[in-house]
């Protein structure tokens, strides 16, 4: 994430220094930029086989039909990507194909990141609705008549539970503004929508670390709540985090 917030950086550089009639000093800056893209592609050369192995997961999976749907195409429209992404990276290493199959592979490309990104979106929308209901059950006026007199580990269950999807939904909030934002990259790469290349580098770069945060932030959340409740819930008893 920091190597892309350091591109995005040098893209934004070099789109203010031409702007600015400054055109030597933005062409080394738009020559890193291209050298740290070209770098980015390397790294994530076999990348789309871990969308592929995430696709076939989520088809084994027993989630909701309409959830897993979204899921396989999610994770099939980054293998596209990522792929077409790869024949770019290896036609400007070696030339081959020619530029104007270059320039059609990486439309089909961005396409490809548009629909993985709307794909994601979807997924988050539908899975903050899930987790909203499950909250609503647990703070039910049922739900917390059924849980008086039941024992101390299985109130601490319970606990553990609504921690666990308040931190879910926080989460999961977090993601869909991630991708609300993201889906203007490949949008204004494709024409769709009327961005500079200005307005690009500053969402790219301020996205970056803000993709490494939330995740990161949110699993050690989600793990320390697993680890508490691992120990509220008696042995032989699955913690909220088994099902």
């Amino acid at each position: 994430k920091t190597y892309r917030a350091v591109q995005y950086f040098a893209r934004f550089l070099a789109w203010y220094l031409i702007r600015r009639g400054n055109t030597v000093q933005g062409a080394h800056w738009n020559n890193l930029k291209s050298s740290l893209t070209s770098g980015r592609k390397l790294m994530c050369l076999f990348k789309p086989l871990e969308n592929l192995q995430a696709a076939l997961r989520a088809v084994q999976s027993s989630t909701n039909v309409l959830e897993q749907i979204i899921t396989i195409g999610r994770h099939l429209a980054y293998f596209g990507y990522l792929s077409y992404d790869m024949i770019v990276w290896v036609s400007r290493v070696t030339s081959i194909p020619p530029l104007h199959r270059v320039i059609k592979v990486n439309k089909t490309s961005l396409h490809f990141w548009l629909v993985g990104i709307l794909f994601s979106i979807a997924n988050g929308v539908f899975k903050a609705g899930r987790l909203a209901n499950e909250a609503g059950v647990l703070r039910s006026p049922s739900s917390e008549k059924n849980s008086l007199g039941d024992d101390a580990a299985k109130q601490a269950h319970l606990a553990a539970t609504a921690t666990i999807l308040r931190l879910s939904q926080h989460s999961m909030r977090h993601q869909i503004f991630i991708d609300t934002l993201d889906v203007s990259l490949p949008a204004s790469a494709l024409g769709l929508v009327d961005l500079n290349d200005g307005v690009v580098s500053i969402l790219g770069f301020v996205l970056s670390p803000y993709k490494y945060y939330g995740p990161t932030n949110h699993a050690h959340l989600l793990s320390d709540s697993s680890c508490l409740s691992w120990h509220l819930v008696p042995s032989g008893t699955a913690s909220p985090t088994d099902t």
